[in-house]
């Protein structure tokens, strides 16, 4: 069974692992409630609790098809911890007077489209809203209204931050009546970022653990034809067999959750199979040379 721990000290606990519903739209095969519950059961017995999703994936349209699941069965809901995020909104068919994509994260704003998420998701609180990305005409002052609001009200339980710099989410922070619990930034052997520009430190600073979205470097890493992705496919097939056969991708989730910072990964798949496979990668403990191995391969270089 995958661990669960706490992302901070006054957080939710979570799994280790997180199940993304990104693309839960994207295949016809699979994008119906009965296909979901069965998903859903599997996370369950493989201790995978955490549900991320976001107010705009499939177009506004994946909150409510998450909902319909639950739906089906009374109970469901109380077995996961949800996630969801606000703030982007882009033209589409239920919008069609948008004619550009723009962030808000204007108090009302967030307060209406996190009411509008507990209406789709069929439930009545939320366990942790993000604001999807900074907006820059807002100050943080009035973002952090309507998230006080919403946790006053008890419409959500716990508030954190995606794609802020360590910045912005120092001054968000300062003017939260509850402390900032997350930030959920893109982390992958393919894109370092977070080591790099202080998010990670920031973290450790706070205790605070990251989500790690597109762990997978938005599938590029399985893409052997790219160099750096061939570096890692030859990589890894070297480091296989110390570790139990481990894939790739098994390698790329536990080079993630190696990292002191704890970061959570997103596993973003329609396919049941790979999400078994890829809770086998809760179990690899990397050693210290191997894990600098692989990030030499990613980067095509030795460590400076």
């Amino acid at each position: 069974m995958i661990s669960r721990l706490p992302i901070s000290a006054n957080g939710p606990t979570f799994s280790r692992l997180v199940y993304g519903t990104w693309r839960f739209l994207d295949d016809d095969a699979t994008s119906n409630p009965a296909d979901l519950l069965k998903r859903l059961h599997a996370c369950l017995e493989l201790g995978i609790t955490t549900l991320d999703t976001a107010e705009i994936y499939g177009l506004y349209r994946v909150e409510e098809f998450i909902g319909q699941a639950l739906k089906q069965e009374p109970g469901l809901r109380e077995k996961f911890e949800i996630v969801t995020k606000s703030g982007i909104y882009v033209p589409c068919d239920f919008h069609p007077d948008r004619k550009v994509a723009f962030y808000n994260a204007e108090a009302a704003r967030l307060v209406k489209s996190a009411e509008k998420s507990l209406r789709l998701l069929g439930t009545d609180y939320i366990d942790l809203l993000l604001v999807h990305r900074p907006d820059w005409l807002t100050s943080a002052d009035e973002t952090a209204a309507g998230l006080n609001k919403l946790l006053k009200d008890g419409k959500i339980r716990a508030v954190g931050v995606s794609n802020y710099n360590v910045h912005q989410f120092d001054l968000l922070n300062s003017r939260m009546e509850q402390p900032l619990v997350t930030n959920q930034v893109e982390f992958s052997l393919l894109h370092m970022d977070p080591i790099f520009d202080g998010t990670a430190d920031q973290c450790q600073k706070l205790k605070i653990k990251p989500m790690a979205w597109s762990p997978l470097g938005q599938g590029r890493l399985m893409d052997a034809t790219l160099p750096a992705s061939a570096r890692l496919h030859a990589k890894a097939a070297e480091l296989s067999a110390k570790y139990d056969g481990a894939t790739l991708d098994q390698l790329a989730y536990a080079w993630i959750m190696a990292h002191p910072s704890c970061p959570l990964p997103i596993i973003g798949t329609n396919k049941l199979d790979r999400l078994i496979s890829t809770a086998k990668s809760a179990d690899i403990q990397l050693s210290r040379e191997d894990w600098y191995d692989l990030w030499t391969a990613a980067k095509g270089q030795g460590v400076p």
